[in-house]
């Protein structure tokens, strides 16, 4: 009886540590995703892709003030696609480079459950039998 509630507990330990992980990546993924829903940010992210770039880079080409520009960078930031940090009077940003990746893994994921369906179609589709045309002219 003791070795079965033990087991009972261990069990509901790691049950409850998988679903925390679960729930902290789908957060996470969550920010990411509203993170580059905004043409803005993807435009910051796209700059930043070539190389880091101050605060004021950034804002330049957008139609927007830079105090907006900046709360924008906040949601990236926060997002944890961009690093910043102030080099004497500038505030310099940085992409960070693995960030997109729970994105990749999530897509990929969706990619690899539409494939197999479409497999799946494809091969129940081989097994209709064909229809003669039909000639009514």
């Amino acid at each position: 009886m003791r070795k079965t509630k033990r087991l009972i507990r261990v069990t509901l330990y790691y049950l409850f540590a998988i679903v925390k992980q679960m729930l902290k990546q789908s957060i996470n993924l969550n920010r990411l995703f509203n993170a580059i829903a905004d043409p803005a940010r993807r435009a910051m992210v796209e700059r930043l892709s070539h190389g880091p770039a101050p605060v004021s880079e950034l804002a330049k080409p957008l139609p927007m003030s830079l105090p907006a520009a900046m709360q924008h960078l906040s949601v990236l930031e926060d997002a944890g696609l961009v690093r910043s940090e102030k080099v004497g009077r500038v505030r310099m940003c940085s992409l960070d480079p693995g960030a997109l990746s729970l994105a990749e893994q999530w897509l990929n994921a969706r990619r690899v459950q539409w494939e197999h369906r479409l497999d799946c179609l494809g091969t129940y589709l081989a097994t209709l039998p064909k229809e003669e045309p039909d000639n009514a002219n």
